[in-house]
C-alpha cells in the first residue's frame, strides 16, 4: 500500500457501494452512479440528496446513523434496481415505479426477517432448556452472525454476484488512492488493498456484534414481544454500529485499532474482488464526477 500523506478532506465524507455492472459513491451533498452499459459505454447518473441528508441530525452523534441506515437500506436498494435495469434490453422487464417501490419494500421485510427475526425464532427453543437470558441472548447473536457469514458465503458462489463484489473491490482501492492522494488513474488505484475499514461490510458485522448487548437489554420470553424489541431496537443497533464503524476509520494507524479491525477485514474477504481495470475505469467516473460537484 502506498504510504502517502492522507488527503486533508474528512475521510468520512466519502463512501460508496457496488451495483450491477455500476459503482454508487456518496459524498456530502451528492450522489453519483457510474454503470457500464451493455454496448460498453458509461452511464454517469447524479443525484442531490435532499431530506434527511439536509437535516442537522447527519452531524448529530449516534442519530446520524439513521442516516446510514436509510442510505444503506433504502437509496442503495434503489440504485441497485436502476443498475439492474440498465442492463436490461426489454423495457417491459425494467422494474419501474410502483413496482419499483414494492421490490425495496419486499427487499427489506426479507432482510429483518432473515437477520432479526429467524434467529429469534430459533433460539426461542432454548427457553424449554434454561432459564438464562444472558446465554439465550449470546446464542442468539452467535446464530445472526452465522447467518450472515453463511449468506455471504452462498451468494458469492454465485457469477453475477462475484462481478458484484469485483466493483465492491474497485469502490474500496479508488477510495483508498484519494485518500492517501494519490492521482485516480488506474496504476495508481490498483495498487491499493480491496479492504477499507469503514466498509458496509464491516458496519454489518459490527450490527450482528452489537445486537447481542443491545438485544440483550430486553430479555422477555414471550416471542411476539421478542420478535417486536427486535425492531424497535434496531435503530439503536445501527447508531452504535455506524459510531463504531466511524472510531475505527478515524483512528485506524492506532494499532489497538487495527487490532481490533482484522475481524472486519477479514470478512471483507467475502464481499470484494480484485477488479480488471474496466471496473476500476466505472469506479473513476462515478467518483471523479462526485468530485467535482462536491467542490462547486
Amino acid at each position: 500500500m502506498p504510504a502517502k500523506q492522507a488527503n486533508p478532506m474528512t475521510m468520512e465524507s466519502y463512501g460508496g457501494q457496488a451495483l450491477i455492472e455500476g459503482i454508487l459513491m456518496r459524498g456530502r451533498k451528492f450522489l453519483t452512479a457510474a454503470f457500464r452499459l451493455p454496448d460498453g459505454s458509461i452511464k454517469v447518473v447524479e443525484e442531490e440528496l435532499t431530506g434527511i441528508y439536509k437535516n442537522k441530525i447527519r452531524d448529530i452523534p449516534f442519530l446520524r446513523g439513521l442516516v446510514i441506515l436509510w442510505d444503506s437500506l433504502v437509496l442503495g436498494m434503489k440504485y441497485l434496481t436502476l443498475s439492474s435495469n440498465f442492463q436490461l434490453e426489454e423495457e417491459e422487464e425494467k422494474i419501474e415505479g410502483p413496482a419499483l417501490y414494492l421490490t425495496l419494500a419486499v427487499s427489506l421485510v426479507f432482510a429483518v426477517a432473515i437477520f432479526f427475526f429467524l434467529p429469534t425464532l430459533l433460539v426461542q427453543l432454548l427457553y424449554k432448556v434454561t432459564s438464562s437470558n444472558i446465554l439465550i441472548n449470546l446464542v442468539e447473536g452467535l446464530v445472526r452472525l452465522v447467518i450472515m457469514i453463511l449468506y455471504l458465503w452462498l451468494i458469492r458462489k454465485m457469477d453475477d454476484i462475484m462481478r458484484v463484489f469485483s466493483y465492491h473491490g474497485a469502490e474500496h482501492k479508488t477510495i483508498s488512492a484519494y485518500e492517501h492522494g494519490d492521482k485516480l488513474e488506474i496504476s495508481n488505484i490498483q495498487k491499493y488493498s480491496t479492504a477499507h475499514p469503514r466498509c458496509g461490510t464491516s458496519f454489518l458485522l459490527s450490527v450482528a456484534i452489537i445486537s447481542i448487548f443491545v438485544f440483550s437489554l430486553v430479555s422477555i420470553p414471550n416471542i411476539g414481544l421478542r420478535l417486536l424489541s427486535r425492531i424497535v431496537l434496531i435503530p439503536v443497533v445501527a447508531m452504535l454500529s455506524y459510531e463504531f464503524i466511524r472510531f475505527l476509520g478515524k483512528h485506524e494507524e492506532k494499532s489497538f485499532v487495527r487490532f481490533i479491525s482484522k475481524p472486519n477485514l477479514a470478512l471483507q474477504k467475502l464481499t470484494t474482488n480484485e477488479p480488471t481495470d474496466e471496473m476500476v475505469e466505472v469506479a473513476v467516473a462515478a467518483f471523479s464526477r462526485l468530485l467535482i460537484l462536491e467542490k462547486q
